[in-house]
């Protein structure tokens, strides 16, 4: 008898899933707290002002924002519509001209070679094809230019919420976790078809009133906590609960009772 080694994950239906885990709550409550991460992307970039953008699985825009303060062109994508929204008026209330569309990160709808840049930041490392969602970035992307993403990394305190959040409720067979993104083998692997790629460790402090104040907004708006605590019976999600706060109290580094959690996450820059 031969044994199946390799599960061909449904990600039809997986995405539907997650797209109604981002879709409930707030995320820009949450979102709008890494709008420097985009900051020093673009920066990290060091894009001439004009170059079209495409940010991908974009959420509420802070790549977006950062790209078109620097007067680029920039094309804000998601598939999660009322993320798109929260991009949009935040644009409006800068005067930014971007263009919002609903866009698959494995099934972008440009031609290739259609941008200057492409951009993701802790975006498109919640793709479940992420091979496929790796491959229509580097399609997209013009001959001799960049992408940019900012990625959590595995060992990291977000790579180790994900960790934790796997020990109460199991991913789907065959998706893997994706904190791969914050892995440089795996993504020197996945995009050697590039001509050089740049990894920079960089750290977001999560500040937080305390712990418990963490894990009520995060259960709340943030998807995949959201979505772990769904799935689990009371009994579950008080123990999710307890673990959260358990892994936040270890790795705070505040001393007057808030909460101050270095995030240490890779900032990318890919030439084509």
């Amino acid at each position: 008898m031969t044994l199946q080694t390799d599960i061909q994950p449904d990600f039809v239906a997986i995405k539907s899933k997650q797209n109604a885990a981002w879709a409930s709550g707030d995320y820009a409550v949450v979102g709008t707290t890494l709008q420097i991460v985009g900051e020093n992307l673009a920066e990290a970039l060091d894009l001439a002002p004009g170059a079209t953008v495409l940010d991908v699985a974009a959420g509420n825009g802070n790549a977006t924002l950062a790209m078109a303060r620097r007067w680029h062109k920039v094309t804000s994508t998601d598939y999660v519509p009322t993320l798109l929204k929260k991009g949009r008026v935040r644009a409006q209330a800068e005067n930014l001209n971007i263009a919002f569309e609903t866009a698959d990160a494995e099934a972008l709808p440009y031609e290739n070679g259609a941008f200057d840049s492409v951009v993701s930041t802790f975006g498109v490392m919640f793709a479940p094809n992420q091979k496929q969602a790796a491959a229509e970035l580097l399609r997209v992307c013009k001959s001799g230019g960049s992408i940019g993403m900012a990625n959590w990394t595995p060992s990291g305190f977000i790579g180790q919420l994900f960790k934790t959040l796997g020990g109460h409720v199991s991913p789907p067979p065959g998706v893997k976790s994706p904190a791969l993104w914050g892995d440089i083998s795996w993504l020197e692997e996945t995009f050697a078809p590039a001509t050089s790629i740049d990894c920079r460790m960089r750290q977001f402090n999560f500040r937080y009133r305390d712990a418990q104040h963490f894990v009520d907004l995060f259960r709340t708006l943030y998807g995949p906590v959201h979505k772990a605590f769904l799935a689990l019976d009371t009994e579950g999600r008080d123990a999710l609960e307890h673990d959260i706060i358990a892994l936040v109290d270890r790795m705070n580094v505040a001393t007057d009772g808030t909460v101050k959690v270095p995030g240490d996450y890779l900032e990318i820059v890919i030439k084509k």
